[in-house]
């Protein structure tokens, strides 16, 4: 059976990114030049500067004019000095983006009727079908780095549900924290479900360290990559100090990935999900952006931990989302449909400058 292999430019990255959090290259300090690498690694210039722009883009490293790259990742205990927290970033408009097409949509559906039949009127399974859940867990492990097992995804009409079952699992009695600002939803919903949130401000690498460590709060909300409607994206240090904050027991963090999936980078996004150890962290993702608005499914993604709670509180709730879109989602996955257009919409991202 035939392997891929790892691109060049991605096995560079991974292996600076090592080294940079490992500490070989500590805060501050100035990475060799794209010369010394291209030459230590045998590797061209343009994989080098391809390996050292994505460092960039996660906040790993910062390019500086006519000076190079110099590491910006600090693991610390938690807080940055205030006077290097940056400002945030003025709100702008999303960019245009490539409509996923109706023809592949439609040939699918048509497909799915053909093919399903009878099937199309059994009642979903409470979690979703499990060729769904099975052609997600397969998708997640190749293209967002998350290895998990289809059994510990649930599938659901739409974030805004989601939002509810995540308080009826965790419990309302909890206090849930959230960005400010952020998608004002999300607050309404915890809200709405008997839940106290509290706002914390939100800067231009994330949620503001002194806030995150000082709040009472047992549940953290993120959204960090692009944070609605600041455009804010979490640095690959808040990613981690998110984790950090998440080490007490009971502590819970919901990764809100909306549209990371749109990133103009060709490498995914790197997820807290992927980088925690602890099992609580529960990863949320919807469809509305990457396929269409109407189609209203999303999902989460657990942790055994999770599943087993999830089970036991909520586990009694019928899938929200009809058994065909669900086979028509599992198919366009299956058929790579899905993942060509992320590539298409990528690739005009980056024409565009967006």
């Amino acid at each position: 059976m035939e392997t891929r292999r790892t691109p060049a430019y991605l096995a560079l990255y991974e292996r600076l990114r090592r080294e940079i959090i490992e500490g070989d290259y500590p805060f501050g300090s100035r990475m060799p030049s794209k010369r010394q690498l291209s030459e230590e690694t045998g590797l061209s210039l343009v994989t080098v500067e391809h390996a050292l722009s994505l460092l960039c883009d996660e906040g790993y490293l910062e390019a500086r004019e006519r000076s190079g790259h110099f590491a910006v990742f600090r693991k610390g205990e938690g807080f940055l000095p205030a006077e290097v927290t940056p400002a945030r970033p003025e709100s702008r408009p999303a960019p245009e983006r490539e409509a996923f097409p109706i023809s592949v949509l439609s040939r699918t559906m048509r497909r799915v009727i053909t093919e399903r039949g009878d099937t199309l009127l059994e009642r979903s399974p409470p979690g979703g079908c499990a060729e769904l859940r099975g052609a997600l867990s397969r998708y997640l492990g190749r293209a967002r780095g998350i290895r998990t097992a289809p059994e510990r995804i649930y599938v659901g009409s739409g974030a805004e549900y989601l939002y509810g079952l995540i308080v009826q699992a965790l419990g309302r009695e909890r206090l849930y924290a959230l960005e400010d600002p952020s998608y004002e939803k999300i607050r309404r919903v915890y809200e709405a479900h008997g839940a106290r949130t509290a706002l914390l401000p939100l800067r231009g690498d994330g949620v503001d360290s002194a806030a995150l460590f000082a709040t009472g709060a047992d549940v953290l909300h993120i959204t960090p990559y692009r944070s609605f409607p600041s455009d804010v994206t979490a640095s690959a240090a808040k990613r981690r100090e998110y984790i950090r904050w998440a080490d007490r027991d009971g502590r819970v963090i919901v990764e809100d990935d909306f549209t990371s999936e749109l990133a103009a980078s060709p490498k995914p996004e790197e997820t807290v999900f992927s980088l925690s150890e602890r099992g609580n962290v529960i990863y949320l993702n919807t469809f509305s952006r990457t396929v269409a608005p109407s189609l209203r499914m999303g999902y989460l993604v657990l942790s055994p931990e999770m599943r087993e709670l999830f089970e036991e509180r909520v586990g009694f709730y019928s899938c929200t989302v009809p058994v065909f879109e669900q086979y028509v989602l599992a198919e366009l996955i299956e058929s790579g449909e899905y993942e060509r257009h992320i590539r298409r919409v990528r690739r005009q991202l980056r024409r565009g400058g967006a």
